[in-house]
Parts: structure tokens; C-alpha cells; sequence
């Protein structure tokens, strides 16, 4: 048999033997966690070690089993990747296992409101005092930040550095006084991101991850992973929500499977030209020679984003460039994916709601499609970041790299 194959006799005997439906989030979590199924792409202990093929295919089985999927969310996709990247022994012990269980959720402390494209520039300050630093500042777009257990948090400590050279990247816990988070309404009606408000708030030194005015190097790691899996098409995970605030570990895992992901409308990958494939039939333009044309061409540009996933997981081609190149691939497949599903729908295009063509799917997709573009990094700054560290390029004119931050102009 081939390593697939043996992968996919594996996991099937293991959620036979493990899958019940009147277990709890938590407790089915916990056994994903513990069979290295949760990640299976991550070293052992945390993982299995597999490769991106077969990660797949026990994605494929768990949902072809009927089973709910592994915690998802920010921790999974960006918070674990960094700690296990830069993070002490202690700090992987502490943080890894509660992110692939689900028992803790994470969000994301960057953007501010003046230091978006230019993160750099963020002006959070972050001062010691004792065993601990005092957060004192404002983020903005904060995915998921009002269910969140915990932060990825970027501050300054040290404004008489270069602004690339006095930051510092926190764990940060968020379930405390000096923190107020309030959700900001999006197009789609839904709320995934939030501004957050820092007063006085508080995390231990010993949650300081990469080191002292470090922070920049830590946070280039996350945005590498963030790019490259918005360029996968990763979505968030299962319906269920990690942590302690949504309220979803104690439900019974049932409950969740089969819904639409809570907090986002997704990527675009095969699910979602398979869903247009039939969508064509369904309102019998399968045989017109332009709706024939546009699915051929998403369909080309999610085999290429999966194959470029694929060759940048194998390690091969490192430019620097690669996570920007990939996403700027994926926000232009998500507005073509919501292009085509409105040639089909026509002016059902203009309905939302459960009970229209698609049950809202495409609606909600042509509201969400211009999103992508702009959060991450916007597709401009990928293109900044392609043209420096993958071609060469100058950087664009500006002050001198060594000036003290606190001789910047600011906004």
C-alpha cells in the first residue's frame, strides 16, 4: 500500500474506535490531541510528522466518518507555529497542548489603528514593572478577540530603538481588567473582528516569547505562516469554538458537525469549485461556453495554489516572497470564485438569506471576497515584500533604518 493509503487504514480504524457522538467538544478534542491527530503535520509529541498529503486525508476520513473536526482558530493556525518556532521548553509546554485540545482560544494583538500596512510603526507600549508589563495601547481588526483566552501581542518596549528593533512579542492573556473588547459589524453581518482597548493591562514577563525587543523576528514568523495559510485556503477549523468563552467545549461534538464554519466564509478550494460545478448544472448553464470558461479558469488557479502549497511545504524554492505570492493567488481566486457564482445566480446575487439560491452561500461570499485583500497584509504590501525579498528591488524611500523611534514622525 502506499503511505496514503496506509495513513487513511490508520485513521480510520482509530475514529472507529474513538468516535462517539455524545461526547463532549472538550473530550473529543482531548482525543484528537492525544493521537497526534489534531496537527498531524507538527513533530511529535504535538504531531504525527506527516506531510501535507497526508494531513489531508485525515481531514478527508474525520469528515467522511462523520466527525467532528479538530479545534481550529488562531492558536492552531498561527499562536502554536511561532511558540514552537521561538518559545522556551517551558512556554511550549505551557501553551502548545491547551491551543491543539482547544482548551485555550488565541487571537491576534498587531494592527493599530494607525500602524496597519506599516505594523512596524505601532505605538502599544509595553513597560516593566516587577515580573510583569504594564500594556498600555489600542489593536484594531482583532479576528476573534471576543472569544479569546489569550493574545499574540506585538508592543513596544523600548521607543529609543529603531522602530524594527524595540518590539516585543507577549502571550498575552486576555481575560482581565484593563482589557474592553468590542466587535466591529462586518458587510457580511457577521462579527469577527474587534477593536481592543489596552489600559493598564497586564502579562508576566516570564510570557515574553523570542526575547527582549525581539519581537519583530517572532512576528515575522507568524505573518510567514499567516500568508501561507490564507494562500493555502486554510480556514479557521471546526463550527466549534475553542476556549473557555464561546461556551462550545461542553456541548455535545454532534451538535457542530455538519455546520458552516461560524466565524468565516472561507477560502476557496475544492469544495468550492465542486460546489459551483454543480451549481452550473443545477440552473442548466453547464453547457454555456463562458460559464465553462470561468470554471476552468478558478479551477486552474486552486490547482495551482495547491500545488505551490504543496512544493513550498516540501521545502523547495525559498525566495522570501513565497507566503505573499500565495495569498495574492488566493485573494484573486476568492473574488473570481464570487464572480462566477454570481454569473450563475444573477439577481439572486442581490438576496441574502437561508431560504434564496445556494442558501446565501454565494451572497455572502461576494460580501466577504474583498476582505482577503486586505487583511494579512494588504495585497499591496505583498507586493512590497515580493518585489524586496523576492526580486530585489529597493525598498521604497524613507527614513533611515537606524533612526530611534521616538524621532519618527508618527501618522
Amino acid at each position: 500500500m502506499s503511505s496514503a493509503e496506509d495513513v487513511r487504514a490508520e485513521v480510520e480504524a482509530w475514529v472507529d474506535q474513538n468516535w462517539d457522538p455524545e461526547l463532549s467538544v472538550e473530550q473529543w478534542w482531548q482525543r484528537l490531541a492525544d493521537s497526534g491527530l489534531a496537527r498531524p503535520m507538527f513533530a511529535p509529541p504535538y504531531g504525527r510528522g506527516w506531510g501535507p498529503a497526508e494531513a489531508r486525508v485525515v481531514s478527508a476520513v474525520i469528515a467522511e466518518k462523520g466527525a467532528l473536526g479538530p479545534a481550529g482558530g488562531l492558536g492552531v493556525l498561527l499562536a502554536a507555529p511561532t511558540i514552537l518556532e521561538h518559545g522556551t521548553t517551558e512556554q511550549i509546554d505551557r501553551y502548545v497542548r491547551p491551543i491543539l485540545d482547544g482548551t485555550e482560544g488565541w487571537c491576534q494583538l498587531f494592527s493599530e489603528p494607525g500602524a496597519g500596512s506599516d505594523l512596524a510603526g505601532l505605538q502599544t507600549k509595553a513597560e516593566r514593572d516587577g515580573d510583569e508589563y504594564v500594556i498600555t495601547g489600542q489593536k484594531v481588526w482583532t479576528s476573534t478577540g471576543q472569544y479569546a483566552d489569550f493574545g499574540m501581542l506585538v508592543a513596544r518596549t523600548d521607543s529609543n530603538l529603531p522602530k524594527h528593533q524595540g518590539l516585543s512579542y507577549f502571550a498575552f492573556p486576555m481575560l482581565q481588567d484593563g482589557v474592553e473588547v468590542r466587535p466591529l459589524k462586518e458587510m457580511t453581518g457577521r462579527s469577527i473582528f474587534n477593536e481592543v482597548f489596552l489600559d493598564e493591562a497586564r502579562v508576566p514577563a516570564a510570557n515574553l516569547i523570542g526575547g527582549l525587543n525581539q519581537g519583530w523576528a517572532v512576528t515575522n514568523t507568524t505573518l510567514m505562516v499567516e500568508r501561507s495559510g490564507i494562500g493555502g485556503g486554510h480556514g479557521g477549523g471546526s463550527a466549534a469554538l475553542p476556549g473557555t468563552v464561546a461556551g462550545h467545549l461542553s456541548r455535545p461534538a454532534q451538535s457542530f458537525v455538519g455546520l458552516r464554519e461560524a466565524l468565516a466564509s472561507g477560502g476557496v478550494g475544492s469544495g468550492r469549485v465542486n460546489q459551483l460545478l454543480s451549481l452550473a448544472k443545477e440552473v442548466g448553464r453547464n453547457d454555456d461556453p463562458i460559464v465553462r470558461q470561468e470554471l476552468a479558469k478558478l479551477y486552474t488557479k486552486v490547482e495551482i495554489i495547491r500545488m505551490t502549497s504543496l512544493y513550498l511545504k516540501a521545502g523547495l524554492g525559498r525566495t522570501g516572497g513565497e507566503g505573499s505570492m500565495a495569498k495574492i493567488r488566493m485573494t484573486d481566486a476568492i473574488r473570481h470564485a464570487a464572480d462566477v457564482g454570481n454569473l450563475l445566480i444573477g439577481a439572486y446575487g442581490q438576496i441574502l438569506g437561508d431560504d434564496t439560491l445556494t442558501a446565501g452561500s454565494i451572497q455572502e461570499l461576494t460580501v466577504f471576497a474583498p476582505g482577503p485583500a486586505i487583511y494579512g497584509g494588504t495585497d499591496e504590501i505583498q507586493r512590497n515584500v515580493i518585489g524586496e525579498r523576492a526580486l530585489g528591488l529597493p525598498k521604497e524611500p524613507g527614513p533611515d533604518k537606524n533612526t530611534p523611534f521616538n524621532e519618527l514622525l508618527t501618522n
